[in-house]
């Protein structure tokens, strides 16, 4: 097994309770954010807690930063999506506290973390990239990925329809990798120019953490709604592998007319709901 199958293996048997537990907060937000928690639609501020299945989508023009527990900060850039696949439990132990598995579903991440904050994995549909002890920039859309290593080390690998990742390719800090759509992985000892133009100007620097403001001072996201078909559609034809659990944790919507009918309409696209929608 490579490195990046044995850090899904090990990252994968990270439990935790029910999703009333808190991963992280939302520590600094420019522009809006919208976060899909269960069923429902919620507009998050700073202060704003997270939990584990959240899915984090920011404004056109906006900037958010996320600090996991264990210590990792993450933002996202400008209409980016992410979802918190999975994460530690904070429990007793530091390994139950730390690491976390985090999908990039389009738009710009910068994750960074050190040894304390356990071994991160981040995902998008063409790259993902585990550290432990460094800092990485993603870029992922529909015609590619990229991914800097700013500074620590990464391991790099290709992500296939399914969404596991194949053979490992080691990264250290200043490599640059990049895939485009049908094309194998290619890295170089540079970010390319066009990147770096590209990236946020807030990803330039290093993370600062603002976690202190928030301490034992929870906000509640506000103006929930029920999710429509139209907010979820990207995340239900994501790779399988990332999609596991979420027949369950949307059958509630199914009675909504509207919801059902775009399901039926789409369903070639997620043959797991087939059985739902046809028991027969």
């Amino acid at each position: 097994m490579n490195l990046l199958g044995i850090a899904l293996v090990l990252t994968s048997l990270l439990s935790i309770p029910a999703a009333v537990q808190d991963v992280g907060t939302v520590t600094f937000l420019e522009g809006s954010l919208r976060i899909i928690r269960g069923t429902k639609a919620l507009q998050a501020a700073e202060g704003t807690r997270l939990r584990q299945g959240d899915i984090i989508e920011s404004s056109d023009k906006g900037f958010v930063e996320l600090e996991f527990v264990g210590g990792a900060i993450v933002a996202l850039g400008p209409s980016s999506r992410m979802y918190v696949f999975r994460h530690g439990t904070g429990g007793k132990s530091a390994s139950d506290a730390t690491g976390g598995e985090l999908v990039l579903l389009s738009g710009w991440l910068k994750g960074q973390s050190d040894t304390h904050a356990g071994s991160y994995r981040y995902e998008s549909p063409l790259l993902a990239a585990m550290s432990g002890n460094g800092t990485v920039v993603f870029h992922t859309n529909e015609s590619g990925c990229d991914v800097f290593v700013e500074s620590g080390s990464a391991v790099i690998g290709e992500v296939g329809p399914d969404g596991n990742a194949g053979k490992p390719t080691a990264g250290t800090a200043g490599q640059f990798f990049s895939r485009r759509q049908g094309k194998s992985l290619v890295n170089s000892s540079r970010p390319s120019a066009a990147f770096v133009e590209a990236m946020p100007r807030s990803f330039r620097d290093a993370l600062p953490s603002r976690l202190a403001h928030f301490a034992g001072k929870p906000v509640e996201p506000k103006a929930p709604h029920q999710v429509s078909y139209a907010e979820i559609q990207p995340w239900l034809t994501m790779p399988p592998a990332w999609r596991r659990g979420f027949v369950d944790r949307f059958k509630p919507r199914l009675k909504d007319p509207e919801f059902r009918k775009q399901l039926e309409i789409h369903a070639a696209e997620y043959p797991e709901w087939v059985p739902i929608l046809h028991p027969e």
